[in-house]
């Protein structure tokens, strides 16, 4: 039986050495492809037919018709008399301005003391003490001193917390949907290659049209579901990251 239960480990392990094998081989494939070479741009397409793609679904107010005047210059829903230049339509193209500087830091410091101490006994029972320790105890107990219990506990938490981030910088988005409510889903993607290194910025989140400026740009703390990456991918990043041995190692391992 134990032969049988070795065996059977060993196979479980040689089947998910090999999944993870096969599974990684393909990232090492790519990677041994570029050696030498600086780590290719993404292309550009449309945001809608990428893969896991989905649209946005939120709760939406009526919608209300509007109602067209003959002989009139004024139409509703318009934000000016004259032609306005602000991105309003799927396809259009807007600033976003990210200027995020954050600082933080939590510091607490708990500390607990407990101390407990319980004596009990029946020195009198209705005159029946004195025959208790003959017919039901031992006569070596003293009745007085029946039980005696004491505990104690300490703990002590001390936490500390400190946290500063800073992106400042600027990126076009697209608008890649209008809700029913007039909100804009916006999209953007920024790439920079320097040597062997990319730089890759995303951003993507629901506006509203009074928040665009007459510049043509947002701010991006007026983004709802703003979903903000910056990060990289090239020989740095590699370098910067542990292997994914190590990786594995670091989440299986217990202690």
């Amino acid at each position: 039986m134990r032969k049988l239960f070795k065996h059977k480990m060993t196979q479980a392990a040689v089947i998910g050495l090999l999944s993870f094998s096969l599974a990684a081989c393909g990232n090492t494939r790519d990677r041994l492809a570029h050696v030498g070479k600086e780590p290719p741009l993404s292309p550009i397409e449309n945001p809608l037919e990428a893969p896991g793609y989905r649209a946005v679904s939120l709760p939406m107010p009526e919608i209300r018709e509007e109602e067209k005047q003959a002989n009139s210059l004024w139409t509703g829903g318009r934000q000016a008399f004259f032609k306005d230049q602000r991105a309003h339509k799927v396809g259009d193209i807007l600033t976003v301005t990210i200027d995020i500087k954050d600082e933080a830091t939590i510091e607490n410091e708990t500390t607990r003391n407990r101390n407990n101490s319980e004596n009990a006994g029946f020195p009198n029972l209705l005159g029946l003490e004195t025959k208790l320790p003959q017919k039901i105890l031992p006569a070596e107990i003293d009745l007085d001193n029946l039980a005696r219990m004491s505990s104690g506990s300490n703990s002590t938490g001390r936490g500390k917390i400190e946290r500063e981030e800073e992106i400042k910088l600027k990126m076009a988005a697209m608008i890649a949907e209008v809700l029913p409510n007039g909100n804009f889903v916006i999209h953007g993607r920024q790439e920079v290659r320097v040597n062997f290194e990319v730089r890759e910025l995303r951003i993507a989140g629901v506006i509203r049209p009074e928040d665009i400026t007459t510049q043509n740009s947002i701010s991006y703390d007026k983004i709802a579901e703003a979903r903000i990456s910056y990060g990289g991918r090239g020989q740095i990043t590699d370098v910067q990251q542990p292997r994914y041995g190590q990786q594995i190692f670091d989440v299986l391992f217990p202690f």
